[in-house]
């Protein structure tokens, strides 16, 4: 019987890891960042999927599609984070300040090319984030993944494996609550 020999080349792992997933991790951030509302959430979400599948290197090359995968345990691990966190929720003194602060991509300089318009899409920008924020976990996942990430329907049923029907209702729920709240905000 041939024993399988234990792997020391701990470079080799990180190497390969880093080959698989490098590409993926920006759009990983991205979705992190939608569906969370906020940078250090994102991080630390896409920091604990990167760090939960390093030991699965050899499992992460066997994917076929790896973006969509990826995806999908990014999804998961948000919702179990969220449910977590909603059962022992604890507001940090600073955090509506922090809430305040908007999307990151709101410090890259803008092509508008006067500081009215700039300032109209930041506040549009952060009025638009604010309201997704109002959104429920589905329901923003579904608008993140399909209006502004380009998923399709049918990849979307895949990905989060769940029936179309259910996901066009969420889709459409999703958009009229976001327009209500944009409708209050003044924002439409």
């Amino acid at each position: 019987m041939n024993a399988p020999k234990p792997r020391n080349d701990v470079r080799g792992d990180t190497a390969d890891f880093d080959a698989l997933v490098r590409p993926h991790v920006d759009h990983l951030y991205r979705l992190a960042f939608r569906f969370t509302g906020s940078r250090e959430e994102a991080e630390d979400l896409v920091q604990d999927l990167l760090v939960k599948l390093y030991p699965r290197t050899g499992e992460l090359a066997a994917v076929e599609d790896l973006r969509p995968w990826l995806t999908r345990v990014l999804y998961r691990m948000f919702v179990d984070s969220h449910r977590k966190r909603t059962r022992r929720r604890v507001v940090p003194i600073g955090e509506a300040r922090e809430e305040s602060e908007g999307d990151p991509s709101d410090q890259v300089p803008s092509d508008t090319p006067g500081p009215e318009e700039e300032t109209e899409t930041r506040y549009t920008r952060a009025r638009l984030q604010n309201a997704l924020r109002r959104l429920g976990d589905h329901h923003r996942a579904v608008v993140a993944l399909h209006d502004m990430e380009g998923y399709t329907l049918a990849e979307l049923e895949t990905l989060l494996e769940v029936p179309a029907g259910t996901l066009k209702s969420r889709l459409h729920r999703a958009r009229a609550r976001l327009r209500e709240l944009l409708d209050a905000d003044g924002t439409l």
